[in-house]
């Protein structure tokens, strides 16, 4: 492999943070995924930014947060520009995910991050693609070509291969599953075979994963053991991924008479838990085989769960009477409804709490599977309260104030510019009405005056405060009874018109605060932890290697445990090159050790002198290579990452021994035949030379290739002569030497080798095709260096 291949890590190596990645292929950059922590590090950002103006392209692998998390801030607030390209379930549910993600920290505090705005510019930007289907890169990535493969672990999950022009597979594999599921199909091995370069996601390289039909029994037995004792179960899953294998999952199990489970009801809490299933029926085509078949033969659609309750609130979900199991996200605890039922479920010793997944580090779900429960935590609680007495009256003033001065505003500027006293004065307001006048106008006078006027044809429709009956509307009569906890928090109750409110001043938040606590949570429900995340474990992802063989491998988000064992285990599969990163580590995975990029400088540009071949332009290359320029003044106010190309090519000086001129083509003998004949000279083939002028000429290909004309000197050699020389581009220029010291692997050196460069490419017929600067190489007779010369 020939191109220059880098990978800087600005998150998700060495560790278990979140997977994003700048993959350099010669002069186009990839942002592989963009996830973001459950705690929001801003550090992370900082680095990103960094780099956020040079990508070209975005790569999305998984719809969860910790694969693109920080898509709406990187395009809202860092101005992320560019296509992103993603599958159409991760596009559905990316959004879904975002929008919970969202609104369960804006419901117990003032998040400010990004807004659903941001999520809504950020998703408009993806590029929708289909499992195998190949997309060309344009511009820089001119001969790039990406495709999304299933990878197993969410629906529309993804493995990225990308090819190079005339190069070998890039694969990008953070999070695969080989395993069938109940409503996913399993990551296609076969066609991740022998590539260059694999990217793997290597957090479970250690991992031993129980066998799936004990972690259903595992479920099972504590489900079925709490709800029979009276007790409620919580099952901390995610947004729109992994909760579609266990709603499938359960649904079925709801339905079996012989379980039981008839008697208790199967809730789903989230924010979005409604789309989320909608969506799922939408997207059938990108599940298992099982249910894809089953949709078209008896035209069911699984995702139509009869058992399953949607909610949307905590309310509906204490509403619900006796016991119950409740699917609600976020499995890290950290925010969202399942945070909000754990510290109300945790103290009572007759519920359960399972966890479905090893989040990171640090996250109370983590903590939980580490240490276990029957002990007592001392957790942050935000919440949101209801405004009341004195905060609440400070509120409404601010509230009218605001009004007031948007009225002001808009009828700010009013003023009579009429030449006469009896003249209507008019001007246009930005207001309810566009054609106002003065009511009164004063006779006499030397000033004008700059009072408020009404509207020519006013008019106001008044709000019904009655029914048809007669009987006077009171919007309280109408709700629903809300259950509100002692604590005061409000996010479930509706919102309600403060009073003393004029009728156009409607509200459109409820007058509420936000609130940090510490709490003494007694841990007394049982905690489970069934693994339910849809990874390959350490043995799979040992097989993978064994099977896939790459020539070269990079262990993303691999701790240092993990990373031991595949280390051990790619160097008996006699795997050379194998990495292990760090974040802000920058990986050189270029196959050739002695490759640099060299950029070519506007004035060598200028010097060149250009020929016409067949359609082409050549010119013949007498350069020096030479440590670039500094920065411009103005790179130095900018963030953006420093360029790792460090020479470039100027001009030579007119210097050095001058060579015989080249002639660029392969001319055929029947093509000069049929040239001869347009200009009435005879030609015939003759012992294997073409034979013209009555034999007087003769034109023979060389063993060497070169092409010879044989005859006497005449007015028709000279014809002849010209002909042929318009069959060839002639670069009659000089050839210097080039002397630059070159840094290698182990030592330094300095080297004198000659830069021929042709700026062509001869195809095996003989046709002429500018290859330009991507294949473009020169070679060291000395050390082998190759230098790539590149456009400015």
């Amino acid at each position: 492999m020939t191109s220059i291949i880098k990978l800087h890590c600005l998150s998700g190596a060495g560790n278990e943070t979140p997977p994003c990645y700048v993959l350099q292929v010669d002069e186009f950059k990839f942002l592989l995924d963009c996830g973001w922590d459950e705690k929001f590090d801003m550090d992370f950002m900082k680095e990103l930014k960094r780099h956020i103006n040079s990508v070209d392209a975005v790569l999305l692998s998984h719809s969860d947060p910790m694969h693109l998390g920080a898509l709406p801030y990187a395009v809202g607030k860092l101005g992320l520009n560019c296509p992103i390209y993603a599958t159409l379930p991760v596009y559905k549910m990316g959004q879904m995910f975002m929008y919970d993600l969202y609104q369960s920290h804006r419901n117990v505090s003032d998040f400010d991050l990004f807004t659903l705005d941001d999520v809504d510019l950020a998703f408009d930007r993806i590029v929708q693609l289909k499992y195998n289907q190949s997309v060309d890169m344009k511009g820089k990535g001119l001969g790039l070509r990406i495709t999304p493969l299933p990878a197993g672990h969410s629906l529309g999950g993804t493995v990225w291969r990308i090819t190079a022009p005339g190069e070998e597979d890039i694969v990008y594999a953070p999070d695969i599953n080989h395993k069938k599921e109940r409503h996913l199909n399993g990551c296609e091995i076969e066609k991740l075979m022998r590539p260059s370069l694999m990217l793997l996601g290597a957090t479970n390289a250690d991992y031993v994963q129980q066998r799936r039909r004990l972690r259903d029994e595992k479920l099972m037995t504590t489900i079925l053991t709490t709800l029979r004792g009276g007790g409620c179960v919580l099952v901390c899953t995610d947004t729109a991924g992994r909760v579609l294998e266990l709603a499938h999952m359960l649904d079925q199990l709801w339905r079996n008479k012989d379980s039981g489970l008839v008697a208790y009801s199967l809730l789903l809490l989230s924010n979005v838990s409604y789309n989320v299933v909608e969506f799922a029926k939408s997207q059938i085509e990108w599940m298992s085989d099982k249910l894809t078949r089953a949709f078209e033969g008896a035209r069911s659609n699984p995702f139509a769960l009869r058992h399953l309750h949607l909610c949307h609130s905590v309310a509906e979900v204490t509403r619900t009477p006796g016991p119950k199991l409740v699917l609600a996200s976020f499995p890290d605890l950290e925010a969202g409804f399942a945070r909000d039922l754990f510290l109300l479920w945790a103290p009572n010793p007759q519920n359960s709490i399972v966890l479905t997944a090893r989040t990171s580090p640090g996250t109370l779900a983590r903590d939980l599977i580490e240490k276990g429960g029957d002990r007592t935590l001392e957790l942050t609680v935000r919440r949101r309260v209801r405004l009341e007495g004195a905060e609440l009256e400070e509120f409404l003033q601010q509230q009218r104030a605001k009004i007031n001065n948007t009225v002001k505003e808009e009828t700010a500027g009013i003023s009579s510019d009429s030449d006469s006293d009896g003249e209507l004065e008019m001007w246009v307001v930005t207001g309810r009405h566009d054609i106002p006048v003065r009511h009164d106008v004063r006779h006499g006078g030397c000033f004008k005056t700059n009072k408020r006027h009404h509207a020519m044809y006013p008019f106001h429709e008044e709000r019904t405060r009655a029914d048809d009956y007669g009987e006077l509307i009171k919007p309280e009569d109408y709700r629903l009874a809300e259950i509100v906890d002692a604590e005061g928090e409000i996010r479930d109750v509706p919102p309600v018109p403060p009073p003393k409110q004029e009728p156009d001043e409607e509200m459109t938040e409820i007058p509420s605060k936000c609130m940090v606590s510490v709490r003494s949570v007694q841990i007394r429900a049982s905690i489970q932890h069934v693994e339910l995340e849809g990874r390959a474990d350490g043995e799979s992802l040992l097989r993978l290697i064994a099977h896939s063989k790459p020539r070269a491998l990079v262990a993303l988000r691999a701790p240092p445990h993990a990373a031991a064992v595949l280390k051990k285990h790619c160097a008996s599969e006699n795997i050379e090159k194998v990495f292990f990163p760090s974040n802000g580590d920058t990986v050189d995975a270029t196959t050739e050790s002695h490759i640099y990029q060299v950029k070519l400088t506007d004035g060598l540009m200028r010097s060149l002198a250009w020929r016409s071949a067949g359609g082409a332009e050549l010119a013949w290359l007498a350069a020096r290579v030479v440590p670039r320029a500094t920065q411009r003044e103005n790179d130095a106010t900018t963030e953006e990452a420093p360029s790792d190309v460090s020479m470039c090519l100027e001009a030579a000086e007119s210097a050095g021994a001058a060579h015989a001129a080249a002639f660029v083509n392969t001319a055929r003998l029947s093509e000069l035949r049929a040239a001869l004949a347009r200009l009435g000279l005879g030609a015939e083939f003759s012992g294997g030379a073409l034979e013209c002028c009555n034999g007087s000429l003769a034109i023979r290909r060389l063993e060497n290739g070169r092409v010879a004309l044989e005859g006497v000197l005449s007015e028709e050699y000279y014809k002849v002569r010209e002909l042929l020389y318009d069959q060839f581009a002639i670069l009659p220029f000089l050839f210097l030497l080039v002397v630059y010291q070159i840094p290698l692997v182990q030592k330094e050196c300095i080297r004198i080798f000659y830069m021929t460069v042709y700026i062509i490419h001869i195809l095996n017929n003989g046709d002429i095709k500018i290859s330009w600067w991507k294949r473009l190489t020169a070679r060291c007779d000395k050390c082998s260096c190759y230098y790539r010369p590149l456009f400015e």
